[in-house]
């Protein structure tokens, strides 16, 4: 049997192990947060991997699915260690001890695209050793394509394809996990991480051993040290929550509105906290974001601050990816609404991660679509949320970043620049001022004329038009039913020949036609009624 026989039974079977889940989880019966991560936790490593990049696109999936995916266990069963010695042996293209003197062949934590062991080189260094799984790339990539195919098999029974893309969905997972298994693009994050916090005291990044870095392999300084939550270990070494949580938030500030570069899953597992320095891991997750990106999102913070629907509303379009252009009306509507339960609010009293679900809501309701960058931060924004809450709750990071904005407005501020740009918005107030009275003056003379026209542009919504065709059609019956017995009854007066039952066939015949007319409107009544009531029915079932 060749290799592609082999591939094709395998994947019928694995194709049927899937099927198989979905069935046993009665997805033809809808789907809710809770069964989407069970489905995800039966069909194993990759999937679950695939979950937790899926819970990065709250833009997408609904906040609720994000926030259950999130609850993924990322801790997997462990390669065997002579697979782990099989990967170094091949991307070494030597036998690793000519490299390393030690590797601990139990691994400090197993994920499902790679396990993280504590090695020693052979200069004595103590390093983390971050290895592959073999053959990842290949299982990811078949179980995509699987996926895909499970997704057109999909009976169109249940509430799934209707709360996403599913194919989109998949599309962004296998980009993102593509990224995630190239551990040279890994390094690269790391070195550039290292360059923009160089500069703070604070802030610590492993050295990164590049020589010994490959696709599959990545080698780092090991930092001994605690979780950024471990409270209890943390007072116990002298340290201030409340100044750790300080430093965490506006270092992670920077590295957004500075850097446009920033860690995107700063769970508790990827920070820690030693000598004295908060220490950033694991940087295979990082978003980006571009200047127009950045921009955007300190003028749609600005908007916020003084409650002003329309910058907000300015900034997201100018953000957003748009197939085609939402109702502007509506948007208009939903954002005034989310600002108006803020409106009594201090922007140190928002929490962030229930008022990035409300904006997010407001975009899927929009069809808006995140720029990839600003979805992970919001993955990232509601990780550092979570963390803030455990080791100092009474911080805010709206606050600190409306106060940050402030800085640095002042700091740098050019009162040359400003003045020149205030010059020229008056000078261009000033001409467009001076153009008003003529163009009065004409509008006026052609009102006078009987020459001034009024150009009215209407967008009604679908329902709306449907509601507008139904009763014009109605009105038009209507006034034929009317017509037909005004028409027939004059007829009727007269000695028209030939005659029915006594009155003239005609009038007759108009008569049955506006009859026909008015039952035919009584059933369709009826039947419309039956339809709606069944459609509301199965809504509430649903």
């Amino acid at each position: 049997m060749g290799k592609k026989d082999q591939a094709k039974i395998d994947n019928r079977e694995r194709l049927k192990e899937i099927t198989g889940v979905l069935r046993k989880n009665k997805i033809t019966r809808g789907i809710t947060p809770e069964k989407l991560r069970i489905i995800l936790e039966e069909l194993g490593p990759t999937y679950i991997k695939l979950g937790q990049i899926m819970s990065l696109h709250s833009d997408i999936l609904p906040q609720r699915y994000c926030t259950e995916l999130m609850k993924l266990n990322s801790n997997v069963t462990p390669m065997p260690f002579s697979e782990v010695e099989d990967v170094l042996n091949h991307s070494y293209r030597e036998d690793w001890h000519t490299i390393f003197g030690a590797i601990d062949e139990t691994p400090l934590g197993s994920a499902s695209i790679a396990q993280v062991h504590h090695a020693v080189l052979s200069t004595g260094e103590e390093v983390v050793v971050k290895v592959q799984r073999r053959g990842i790339y290949d299982i990811m990539a078949r179980d995509i394509g699987l996926l895909h195919r499970s997704v057109r098999l999909l009976p169109p029974i249940g509430n799934l394809k209707d709360v996403v893309d599913l194919n989109m969905v998949l599309d962004e997972m296998w980009k993102v996990a593509q990224e995630e298994m190239d551990f040279l693009q890994e390094a690269a994050n790391i070195e550039e991480f290292a360059r923009n916090n160089s500069g703070i005291a604070y802030i610590r990044v492993p050295k990164l051993y590049r020589e010994f870095t490959t696709q599959r392999v990545l080698v780092m300084e090991y930092v001994d040290g605690f979780a950024i939550n471990e409270n209890a270990h943390l007072k116990a070494a002298g340290y201030d929550l409340d100044e750790i949580g300080n430093k965490l938030v506006n270092n992670y500030i920077k590295q957004v509105m500075d850097d446009g570069f920033f860690h995107a899953d700063p769970h508790p597992g990827n920070v820690k906290v030693s000598d004295g320095k908060i220490v950033w891991i694991d940087m295979g997750m990082m978003g980006r974001l571009t200047d127009h990106d950045r921009k955007c999102m300190i003028r749609g913070v600005q908007g916020i601050a003084v409650n002003d629907v329309s910058i907000v509303e300015g900034a997201l379009l100018d953000l957003c990816d748009l197939d085609e252009k939402p109702d502007s009306g509506l948007l208009y509507r939903d954002l005034r609404e989310l600002l108006g339960r803020y409106t009594k609010s201090s922007m140190g009293s928002i929490n962030v991660a229930q008022f990035l679900e409300e904006i997010l809501d407001v975009m899927k309701n929009n069809q808006m679509r995140l720029p990839h960058g600003v979805s992970m931060l919001a993955r990232g924004l509601t990780h550092m949320e979570g963390v803030l809450s455990e080791i100092s709750p009474d911080i805010n990071m709206i606050e600190i970043a409306s106060n940050r904005m402030r800085e640095d407005y002042l700091e740098h501020f050019d009162l040359r620049k400003e003045l020149m740009r205030g010059g020229k918005q008056l000078y261009r107030s000033a001409y467009k001022t001076v153009e008003i009275p003529p163009l009065v003056k004409s509008a006026l003379e052609e009102y006078l004329r009987g020459q001034a026209r009024v150009n009215l542009e209407l967008d009604a919504t679908p329902a709306l038009s449907a509601l507008l065709r139904k009763l014009i059609r109605n009105l038009v019956m209507g006034m034929w039913v009317a017509g037909l017995l005004i028409g027939s009854s004059i007829v009727c007066t007269t000695d028209m020949k030939p005659k029915l039952l006594g009155i003239p066939a005609i009038g007759a015949l108009g008569f049955l036609s506006a009859l026909a007319i008015c039952a035919f409107l009584a059933i369709r009544h009826i039947v419309t009624r039956k339809r709606t009531r069944k459609r509301r029915k199965k809504a509430e079932n649903r």
